[in-house]
């Protein structure tokens, strides 16, 4: 039977990238995988994984009859990538990615993609980890997790479809926000938890007993920080892309802990087991969704 995706090109053959072709792949979905990269190095990995077929090396013969490019870069790649594609891009190649923000790679693609802006279905698959590379991708990565499609109003239901189709046949469940909507929610239960988390480890790292502290941290400060080990470039580039919508989150988590600071200060047991008791509720509702 013939593959729904004759040709895929992605741009980026790592975690996200790499999972992406490794889950095609596996649905029968997929038939030949094209990766280009910063890294040769890189490439040559995912390609002896099994992740791609061939390395690419003229982007213009690749992406003229692509069905799928995928851009699984930091965002802040994103644009230079849309300027290489733009002119070469097929009447029928839906372009998507794997960004964690999509407002600024929304307005990278309608300035560079022009009157092919058409062709971009933006994505974001809830579904990272610490780890990257092309080692780190694996073929379930997306099984049952929840991508985020941020279609635009010059997408047809056509293309949307399409995309769509190719984020289920990873596994995923999707689901569709505006740009500004994701970036806003992403902002509060993503984007502020790495912030917080590289902020804590980065603070015992300055300090002369951080050997001492951190050979007596357990599980709950493990599980805390565990996405402090992530890219440092992806989450500087996702951090500043958002920045607005982060501001606001770290505003209003400064007055939020500033609370909790007020009721240690006034030995304040009451405030403090309010507070703690609705975020144990809550979070408890949650992971039994």
């Amino acid at each position: 039977m013939r593959p729904a995706f004759r040709k895929v090109v992605i741009f980026g053959a790592g975690l996200i990238g790499g999972s992406f072709s490794l889950a095609l792949r596996k649905a029968g979905a997929a038939g030949e995988v094209i990766g280009f990269g910063r890294s040769s190095a890189t490439l040559e990995e995912a390609r002896q994984l099994g992740i791609l077929d061939r390395i690419g090396s003229d982007v213009a013969q690749e992406v003229c009859d692509a069905d799928i490019v995928l851009l699984a870069t930091p965002v802040a790649q994103m644009a230079d990538i849309f300027v290489r594609i733009a002119p070469y891009l097929g009447a029928d190649t839906l372009v998507t990615d794997g960004g964690s923000t999509k407002s600024d790679v929304v307005a990278a693609a309608r300035a560079n993609l022009g009157d092919r802006i058409s062709q971009f279905v933006p994505a974001h698959p809830i579904a990272g980890a610490e780890k990257s590379g092309a080692s780190a991708a694996q073929t379930d990565l997306y099984q049952g997790k929840k991508v985020v499609l941020t279609p635009l109003p010059e997408n047809s239901k056509e293309a949307v479809a399409r995309i769509r189709k190719a984020w289920q046949s990873c596994g995923a469940v999707v689901s569709e926000l505006t740009p500004q909507q994701h970036d806003e929610v992403f902002a509060a239960v993503s984007h502020l938890p790495h912030l917080l988390s590289f902020a804590l480890v980065h603070d015992l790292a300055q300090r002369d007993n951080r050997d001492q502290l951190l050979s007596f941290a357990a599980s709950g400060f493990r599980d805390f920080t565990r996405i402090a080990a992530s890219s440092p470039e992806m989450w500087r580039d996702i951090s500043l892309a958002n920045r607005e919508a982060l501001l606001k989150e770290v505003k209003r988590y400064a007055d939020e802990l500033y609370v909790v600071y007020e009721a240690l200060e006034n030995s304040d047991a009451a405030k403090l087991e309010e507070i703690f008791s609705e975020a144990r509720k809550v979070r408890s509702g949650w992971t039994q969704q």
